[in-house]
């Protein structure tokens, strides 16, 4: 049971595989938020020149 202990201590495999996917979600927040409101300005500019266009 020691040894079984020990050698999960030493593993960081796990760790590292757990870092890269909060990695991966943190710049997924990121671009998400920024395509929204990428978006957001984008559908008021558009609304902007229908509206003059009429």
């Amino acid at each position: 049971m020691r040894q079984l202990l020990t050698r999960f201590a030493r593993d960081v495999q796990g760790a590292t595989a757990i870092e890269y996917g909060l990695i991966a979600a943190l710049i997924a927040v990121v671009i998400i938020g920024a395509l929204t409101n990428i978006g957001t300005s984008l559908s008021a500019t558009l609304n902007s020149v229908a509206t003059s266009l009429h």
